[in-house]
């Protein structure tokens, strides 16, 4: 075979495969993303996991904020409504309004929720801050064993 035969074969030749290869390749990416679930949620759960979003209950009512948790989420944590200072904000009085909302919301939705601290430094209540030794481990009980509404 003369070298410009060649060259003429070579030239209709490697497009083809060179087509062929990126098909293939694409087509082994597109299927590896085609079963992937349709939002980040859905991937999450594919894997046995969930993929959540820290909830703010005064942003449940802006809807944008609500239609990207509700699509994309599949798990949510409480930003700080059920931290200490918002869960018993004096001595003795509990008050679960914010986290009974992202509670609600999240069953509504098929949410899992998680939370994450009880008692934090940044959201001490104002009356446990003077507290000091037995006092404050009294208080901190107190709140931890107390049950909630939910």
């Amino acid at each position: 075979m003369t070298h410009t035969r060649r060259s003429r074969r070579l030239r209709v030749i490697l497009p083809l495969v060179a087509a062929t290869v990126l098909a293939a390749g694409a087509t082994v990416f597109l299927n590896g993303n085609a079963s992937a679930g349709t939002t980040l949620g859905a991937s999450a759960a594919e894997k046995g996991r969930y993929f959540g979003a820290a909830v703010s209950a005064g942003k449940l009512g802006d809807s944008t904020y609500v239609g990207i948790l509700n699509r994309e989420f599949n798990a949510i944590t409480p930003e700080n409504e059920m931290k200490w200072d918002a869960t018993e904000p004096s001595q003795g009085r509990f008050s679960y309004t914010g986290a009974d909302r992202i509670v609600s919301h999240a069953q509504a939705n098929g949410h899992k929720v998680r939370g994450h601290t009880l008692a934090w430094h940044s959201q001490e209540p104002s009356w446990a801050k003077p507290m000091e030794g037995s006092a404050l481990r009294s208080a901190m009980v107190n709140h931890i064993t107390t049950p909630g509404t939910w």
